[in-house]
């Protein structure tokens, strides 16, 4: 999304909207972003490159201390152009398109996110129109329901649902109180599935604490295991909950 986006409400959770290679402005949505990464987008990315997650943060992405919160955030590095285009953007179109981020599903929509209480989750989306944009010229009909399960993302705002409550479900004071190495931690969890995994398996993680062996099966191999078990970590050890279990001998 462009500094120049007209955001508007949806009332009626309905609009027209249509993007294809026909269209003159095709991809320039795809240049100058701030384009802020989740942890099931960096996993999607970085096994459709077949890289570590440690590499790919290290070739794709910038991280910033998000000013509200004070968290980590990853973005991800445009090209050192004049346009500052986005790397996996070629003259055909997205060259990840299948597993493109949440963020490029959603577009032309918004979405925000956040917790109101223990058990629920509040939402509301947006209109996201920019000047250079000929898709809302488009008569194709949507809903906003219609959108979210044609793009995808039925399944994206499922597996964030976890990285959300606790980077927008949180007090401000609490989060902004973490010191650099509970930090340190959240960007691990979040960003660095697989040096969250080591972290794991080669320390006295496994001694400490009361783990399942199917659970332990499933985080070795299963990124999207790892993912949850990373925000259930994540909640134990900067917040206190019992999301996990001590050993007696421990």
């Amino acid at each position: 999304m462009t500094a120049a986006a007209a955001i508007q409400r949806l009332p009626d959770r309905k609009f027209r909207f249509a993007c294809h290679a026909a269209l003159p402005c095709f991809t320039r949505c795809c240049a100058n972003l701030e384009l802020v990464l989740t942890t099931y987008d960096i996993i999607r990315l970085k096994n459709r490159l077949h890289l570590s997650s440690g590499a790919f943060l290290d070739r794709y992405t910038v991280a910033h201390t998000e000013r509200r919160s004070g968290l980590p955030v990853v973005k991800l590095k445009m090209r050192n152009d004049a346009d500052r285009r986005c790397p996996f953007v070629g003259p055909k179109g997205c060259r990840v398109y299948e597993d493109r981020p949440g963020a490029c599903r959603l577009y032309p929509l918004g979405r925000a996110a956040s917790r109101v209480s223990k058990s629920r989750s509040g939402e509301a989306y947006f209109r996201v129109k920019e000047a250079h944009c000929l898709g809302w010229q488009e008569e194709t009909a949507w809903t906003v329901e219609q959108w979210l399960t044609d793009q995808g993302l039925d399944e994206y705002n499922a597996m964030n649902d976890g990285f959300l409550d606790i980077t927008t479900g949180r007090p401000l004071n609490r989060l902004k109180a973490f010191g650099r190495r509970q930090l340190q931690m959240v960007y691990m969890a979040f960003y660095d599935l697989d040096g969250f995994r080591r972290f794991v398996f080669e320390s006295s993680f496994v001694d400490r604490f009361d783990i399942d062996e199917a659970v332990l099966a499933d985080i070795r191999t299963d990124d999207r295991a790892l993912m949850d078990f990373a925000c259930r970590w994540l909640k134990f050890s900067l917040f206190g909950e019992m999301t996990f279990r001590i050993r007696e001998r421990a």
